[in-house]
């Protein structure tokens, strides 16, 4: 990996992979829907959106059409912490997709009459998202974790603050936001970097707009408890714990904590909830880095009457965890289970391409893989034992969405408290 900057102090980093015929190229902005306010939530979402829908050069079919005829990929997704727009071509296209997606980065028109049918779009995808309460219910976890933080933000956006958006307002937080400090572009695939950095310099070195970076304010874990009544078969569950931060020194130890309670097919909660009783389908836990905090989460999705059974099952497992730890079994496995995925993902330059952008945008330097490996390896017993204190020492949070809430409203939600002290 070398990592270089423009002559305007934009930053680039490069992965020559000389045995990939394939180039993944990406332009990540470290602005997200916890940079919003609650006016203008959803406005990050929305410029991703808008880039797609035509520029002074070339129309939304005119970008479609020429990633077709090449057999290429274009997309972009946006998160709360950052937005990336993204390319994967053959090589010898690279300068078709660098010439796209800079055009749509600086000259993308806001057009108010394709706004306006864009916004029905993301409307439509949000009316989508309320009605599956297995996805809804993890912002709601983030509200019950976080309270009013933006972190708590929907990245959809609410349909009233979306409906008061014109192209004025785009621009504005485009210029307040997608600024050279918070930009940088990552590459991973069968590049000469002489030429590649020649080409970004063509396309990229009109960058100018220096603006300032905002600065943000880490959240503090609440640990309510929300319920969202909806008519659905099942209860919808989350409960959240605070995590480790993305440059947080225990984020692994957390990581193999998370395999073995809820992170696979042989996790204990798997293996208790749904293959020795079969009380849910899906039934997991994940965490959740952030620039300055972690969110630690289980999932559950059962019957109204299974409801009690799985919260207490799911209770016990936490229960057994901070009294007795992980086996020695288990942090082995969950060791060789990471650093196996580990690697498998660095066989596509679309992963390194994200593994360079996000690691240079958040955290501002790169592990080796022989690194990241010797951090897997160097994980103790003590460690998992540290970051599991660490998650049960305040009340965690609750989430449900669902038709009663009986169940879950009558959690002790400090019940580990005094056992982690």
């Amino acid at each position: 990996m070398n990592k270089y900057t423009l002559s305007n102090g934009l930053r680039v980093v490069v992965e020559y992979l000389p045995t990939f015929r394939s180039v993944s190229f990406g332009i990540w902005v470290k602005t997200g829907s916890r940079n919003e306010t609650p006016e203008n939530n959803g406005v990050s979402h929305f410029v991703e959106h808008m880039l797609f829908k035509g520029t002074n050069g070339r129309t939304a079919k005119d970008i479609a059409d020429l990633f077709d005829g090449i057999g290429g990929n274009v997309n972009a997704f946006t998160s709360k912490e950052y937005t990336c727009y993204f390319a994967k071509v053959l090589d010898e296209h690279l300068p078709l997709a660098v010439d796209a997606l800079s055009d749509m980065f600086f000259e993308s028109k806001l057009d108010a009459e394709e706004l306006a049918k864009e916004k029905n779009v993301i409307l439509e995808e949000i009316s989508m998202y309320e009605d599956t309460p297995d996805d809804k219910v993890h912002d709601e976890s983030s509200r019950a974790a976080y309270g009013d933080h933006p972190l708590a933000y929907s990245i959809l956006g609410l349909e009233e603050r979306l409906t008061a958006m014109n192209s004025d307002s785009l621009r504005g937080y485009m210029k307040d936001t997608y600024t050279i400090d918070n930009t940088v572009i990552s590459v991973a695939g069968n590049v000469e970097e002489s030429k590649l950095l020649a080409l970004l310099e063509k396309y990229f070195g009109r960058f100018q707009n220096k603006g300032t970076s905002s600065l943000v304010t880490a959240p503090t874990f609440h640990g309510d408890y929300v319920f969202f009544k909806k008519k659905t078969e099942q209860n919808h569950l989350c409960l959240s714990f605070p995590g480790c931060s993305i440059s947080d020194p225990q984020l692994y130890a957390m990581i193999l904590l998370n395999n073995a309670l809820g992170g696979g097919m042989s996790s204990r909660l798997f293996q208790e909830i749904r293959e020795k009783r079969g009380l849910a389908y899906s039934v997991y836990s994940y965490h959740t880095s952030y620039a300055d905090s972690g969110l630690f989460t289980v999932y559950a999705g059962t019957a109204p009457k299974q409801t009690k059974e799985v919260l207490d099952l799911t209770l016990e497992q936490m229960e057994e965890l901070s009294v007795q730890g992980l086996s020695d079994e288990e942090l082995h496995r969950g060791k060789e289970q990471l650093k196996g995925s580990l690697i498998l993902s660095l066989e596509s330059t679309s992963s390194r391409m994200n593994r360079l952008g996000k690691n240079e945008l958040m955290i501002g330097r790169h592990y080796t893989l022989d690194e990241m490996l010797q951090r897997i390896d160097n994980v103790t017993m003590n460690d998992v034992r540290e970051v599991t204190k660490r998650m049960l020492s305040v009340p965690f949070a609750v989430a449900m969405v669902g038709t009663n809430d009986k169940a879950a409203a009558q959690i002790g939600r400090d019940r580990f408290v005094s056992n982690s002290v």
